[in-house]
Formats: C-alpha cells, sequence, structure tokens
C-alpha cells in the first residue's frame, strides 16, 4: 500500500490535529491550539486507508502542551465505530506522543477521550426534557450563538447543581451526566424517587458547547477559561458562567458539583473550597459526609490522592467551587475523574471509559442521597 492513500482528518465536531508530514509507516502531526490561547492537549482525528498496516502517528508538539505531566503512562484512545472505544499502545518520549497501532479496518479514530459530541448532547437534553415531571430552560446563549441548556427535575427544598464540561476536552464530565441524569430520572429507582422529594435538582450538561465543538481543550470561543470566571463573568468573555451564575442567584446553592477530568493523576477524587475566607465547620462535615458515602458507594473512588488543601484564606474565588461555597454558604466540590485509568481498579483494554464515567455519575446520586441529612 502506498503511504499516499493514507488520509488523515479532523474537519468535523471535535476534530483537532494538523498534519505535518507522511513518510513510510510513521506520521507526524500536531495538536492546535484552542483559540486565542495557548492550552491545548486534546486531539481527535480520524486516519483512513491504513489497514493492517503498522503506523506511528507521532504528536511531535505533544511536550509544549498544557500538561505534559499526562503523557507518562497515558494510551490514546481509537475506535471503528465511534460507540466503542479502546486503548491503544502509546509511549512519550522527547516531547513526542507516539501511538503505534496497526488498524483492522481502513476508516478509524483517534481521541484523548472518548468523544461525548454535541449531537449526543442534544439527544440526552430532548431525551430527557421529555420525562416525566423535568423542566427544560435555555439559561441564555454563548458567543457563538449556542444555547446554555438547562435541565430541571425534581421539586425537593434542597438546591442542588450539576454543571460539567467547564473545561470541554474533559469529555468524560458528560459521560457522568448521562450516566447521572439516566438514574435521576429512572421512575423504578428508589433513590432516584426519594431524592426528587428531598431536592431540587438544577443540571447543565455542558457549559462550554463552543469549545467543545471547536475542538478545544480548556476554552471558550473567545479563549477564555470558564473556571477562572466565577467572580466577575462578562457577557463578552464569559456569558456562560454569568448565566449559570444568575440562575444560583435565583435559586439559592445547597449542594454543587462541577465535574471535570485530570490530565495527571490517575484516579477519581474530590476537591473542596477549604482555602475560602468564610469557611464554616458545617460545609467540612458535609463535604466530608459526601466523599465518605462516595467511597462506600463505589471502589473507583479514592480519598488518598489528590491535590493539595489549599491553605486557609487563600482560596481562589475565580474557580466555581470556591466562588459557591464562599457565596451560598453551602456544600460545593469538583468531581475528577482520570484521562489515563484508575490504577487501584485497573482495565488494561478500555482504561477509565465512558461507561465507568457514566457509573460514577449514577453512584454519585447514591452518596448524595447517604448524605442528604448532613446538607
Amino acid at each position: 500500500m502506498s503511504p499516499t492513500s493514507l488520509s488523515i482528518t479532523s474537519a468535523f465536531d471535535s476534530g483537532n490535529i494538523r498534519l505535518l508530514s507522511m513518510l513510510d509507516d510513521r506520521v507526524e502531526l500536531e495538536i492546535v491550539r484552542d483559540h486565542q490561547s495557548d492550552f491545548y492537549q486534546w486531539f481527535h482525528f480520524r486516519l483512513t486507508g491504513a489497514a493492517g498496516r503498522a503506523l506511528t502517528l507521532a504528536i511531535v508538539n505533544a511536550g509544549g502542551s498544557a500538561y505534559p505531566d499526562g503523557w507518562p503512562g497515558y494510551t490514546a484512545c481509537a475506535s471503528y465505530d465511534r460507540e466503542t472505544w479502546f486503548r491503544v499502545p502509546t509511549s512519550f518520549a522527547d516531547g513526542t506522543l507516539a501511538i503505534r497501532h496497526t488498524p483492522e479496518r481502513d476508516s478509524v479514530w483517534y481521541a484523548y477521550f472518548a468523544p461525548y459530541s454535541y449531537e449526543r448532547h442534544q439527544s440526552l437534553v430532548a431525551r430527557i426534557a421529555a420525562e416525566p415531571g423535568v423542566r427544560y430552560a435555555a439559561l441564555g446563549r454563548t458567543l457563538d450563538g449556542r444555547e446554555l441548556d438547562c435541565l430541571t427535575i425534581g421539586d425537593g427544598a434542597k438546591q442542588v447543581w450539576l454543571y460539567a464540561r467547564q473545561h470541554p476536552g474533559e469529555t468524560m464530565a458528560e459521560w457522568w451526566m448521562e450516566g447521572a441524569l439516566e438514574r435521576l430520572t429512572d421512575p423504578a429507582d428508589p433513590v432516584a424517587r426519594a431524592l426528587r422529594r428531598q431536592a431540587t435538582f438544577h443540571v447543565v450538561p455542558n457549559m462550554n458547547p463552543d469549545g467543545a465543538i471547536r475542538g478545544h481543550l480548556r476554552t471558550n470561543a473567545a479563549g477564555v477559561n470558564l473556571n477562572r470566571e466565577w467572580h466577575a463573568p462578562s457577557l463578552e468573555k464569559s456569558p456562560e458562567v454569568l448565566h449559570v451564575l444568575r440562575a444560583m442567584d435565583a435559586s439559592g446553592v445547597d449542594f454543587a458539583m462541577d465535574v471535570h477530568g485530570d490530565e495527571a493523576i490517575p484516579y477519581v477524587f474530590l476537591a473542596g473550597f477549604e482555602g475560602i475566607p468564610s469557611l464554616k465547620e458545617a460545609q467540612v462535615k458535609g463535604f466530608d459526609a459526601y466523599a465518605g458515602a462516595l467511597a462506600r458507594r463505589t471502589p473507583d473512588f479514592q480519598r488518598k490522592h489528590g491535590y493539595a488543601v489549599t491553605r486557609p484564606g487563600s482560596a481562589n474565588l475565580s474557580m466555581s467551587t470556591n466562588q459557591l461555597a464562599g457565596r451560598f454558604g453551602c456544600v460545593a466540590m469538583t468531581l475528577e475523574m482520570p484521562f489515563k485509568d484508575n490504577d487501584d481498579l485497573p482495565d488494561p483494554e478500555r482504561g477509565w471509559s465512558p461507561e465507568r464515567s457514566a457509573r460514577l455519575g449514577a453512584d454519585c446520586l447514591g452518596a448524595l442521597y447517604d448524605m442528604m441529612g448532613d446538607l
């Protein structure tokens, strides 16, 4: 097969790669930066014409990416049908991420993590919004003119906010949302039925659809990191945050979870708000109660590995978890899932996966049920 028969494209929803060269069985690529930003790490592209051919797909600018510490131990995701994703041999050395794969078919997709398309997002929102008792609202529009979807479920007194994909390349966050929403609207699930009576859930499955479609890692259409805008969001730079925060001010917040993925740490963990100036003992108690409940619910969660605890009074209030905990006196947290795998419970074939993300979403609701008395 001639090397000229190979083709690589990223001209689709969430696509990101630039072809530099093809020489024999080595293809050199680079990841494109987020628009008006220096952030880059997300990649998603299609390779055709390579069935049976042992190739090295070399991403030569990986060493200058946003989180180069995320590459050691990482394995890329691949799929033939864009439904089932598996891991392929990957190594990192001298600033280059080398994906080595012999495709079985002439059409294969590669991605940093299993993508969650905008089409799937729309289908999720439509399906959940059609469930009995679910209310839909567009909180506002993004810079590219897309609606910011919010689903309200339940009629209990406690106000719970769940939101994901402030960082659009962290697609595991919307897989998590799919699992959480499906459980929360299951009429036969007793935990969901009890939660809907105890709380009103406000769910924003994707806070950054513009960045997601553009193939960004971390920013919106203006190159802005939304999770550094919560102290002073604006229509010009961060309307996504502004619209969500206005809705939160209107409803109040008792519990909030911001769902993310972490490039480097191969575990599921929580980050809290310990450094806020107005920290209250009841908030700490509620956070600890939730973390303990989640650890009992699933072995995919642990409390040993994670971010360092912020010193008292030094919290960054531009980040949502800190801002909400300080603003509302609520229990707020950031949930982090790995791009790699859970090293405590590894899956060599698939690593951390969409299915595990969705299952964790369901388990996180179970943990919330277990600690509702602490809110």
